[in-house]
């Protein structure tokens, strides 16, 4: 090795060198800012708060505690990775390294912001969507719940497209290529097709889960033991054989699930600032029976009021059940928001009367299954 060749090699090893010292140096201050980010990031919550006093101060309590407050965390958890994405255009010069983690960070970025927006439209429906439709003159039913269902299929879609985007992928193009392609797969395997469209009607509607009994038109009568690709398996009560039935014909089928065959009885107490007379008594129960009847997902009849007076007789107390009907925690949380909706209706009703009452809190909510 000549004397130039050695210089030409200790140059490109000094070059090398500082490139590595300049990376190092970058991603030292990339590791900063992420935990920059995630301070900051806690600070989510407050700055929503602050827009929504800004643009909406007379409501702000009300819209805070019923729309944010329960879902501070995942504000917190978004903002911090948001912030830690915008950090990632630091170590864009390297554009390996870059590329490599940008694919996960907007990966987690956006199942986050979808998860936030879909728990948000939830919080939405729960808390304001009751009353929209009850001004509209509309009985409320599952109808919510279908619109919660909905609104996710639609918040997912977007956050594949938004993926889609952030990776520079055509997905019009990448869906018309599928779409030539699946026409000729469609002709040659319709049959497999058919069972697999019908396990995507299961897995979306949940009609059964495994572990469930469920019974069918039939009468077969049994235990889900597990939902495959093509088939549910069912373990008969009876014989204990294992039924296979194809999950296109259980999609098409009338089932009926035992196993969410359940109810919640409410147990609350209604207490009167002074002894009640006959006729106000008389007056308490229907109005109260009124309401709670009139309620979605309550248990026709089940409502028993009991009135009772004090020791010292100079106050009364109501003590009121019933039984709320669900198949789904979801379910069963419209229907207690709709009781809530209902004690505000009691309330008016009886204060027109001249009738005043504190309810005792908290209400009691007992879990029990149905009787078959």
């Amino acid at each position: 090795m000549n004397i130039l060749e050695l210089l030409n090699w200790l140059n490109i090893n000094i070059d090398s060198q500082q490139a590595l010292i300049k990376l190092g140096i970058k991603v030292g201050i990339f590791v900063i800012l992420i935990l920059l980010s995630v301070i900051l990031g806690r600070g989510t919550p407050t700055l929503i708060s602050l827009l929504v006093r800004q643009f909406a101060p007379k409501n702000f309590t009300r819209i805070y505690e019923n729309l944010l407050f329960p879902l501070v965390g995942l504000f917190r958890i978004a903002g911090s990775l948001i912030l830690i994405r915008l950090s990632l255009n630091f170590l864009q010069e390297y554009q390996g390294l870059f590329k490599f983690l940008q694919f996960f960070l907007d990966l987690v970025v956006i199942i986050s912001m979808a998860w936030l927006a879909s728990r948000l439209f939830r919080q939405f429906i729960l808390v304001y969507g009751i009353d929209l439709i009850n001004k509209l003159g509309r009985e409320v039913d599952e109808l919510l719940l279908i619109l919660e269902t909905i609104a996710n299929i639609i918040i997912g879609f977007i956050a594949a497209v938004a993926f889609a985007q952030s990776q520079q992928i055509n997905l019009v193009g990448l869906l018309a290529s599928l779409g030539i392609g699946g026409l000729a797969i469609a002709f040659a395997a319709q049959k497999t097709l058919e069972q697999l469209l019908g396990t995507v009607v299961l897995y979306l509607d949940r009609p059964y889960l495994p572990g469930e009994y469920i019974r069918l038109p039939s009468g077969l009568f049994g235990r889900v033991e597990s939902i495959g690709l093509r088939s549910t398996k069912i373990r008969t009560a009876a014989k204990g054989t294992l039924m296979i039935i194809p999950n296109s014909t259980m999609a098409n089928l009338d089932i009926e699930n035992v196993s969410r065959g359940r109810k919640v009885m409410v147990l609350l107490y209604l207490n009167f600032n002074r002894q009640l007379n006959q006729q106000e008594s008389a007056l308490i129960e229907q109005v109260v029976k009124n309401s709670t009847n009139a309620l979605f997902g309550i248990d026709p009849g089940s409502t028993k009021v009991t009135l009772v007076d004090s020791e010292n007789h100079l106050a009364s107390r109501a003590r009121i059940t019933f039984f709320i009907l669900g198949s789904s925690e979801n379910s069963l949380q419209l229907r207690k928001r709709l009781l809530e909706l209902a004690n505000e209706k009691i309330s008016q009703k009886l204060k027109s009367h001249h009738i005043e009452f504190t309810v005792e809190e908290p209400t009691i909510y007992v879990d029990s299954l149905v009787t078959l």
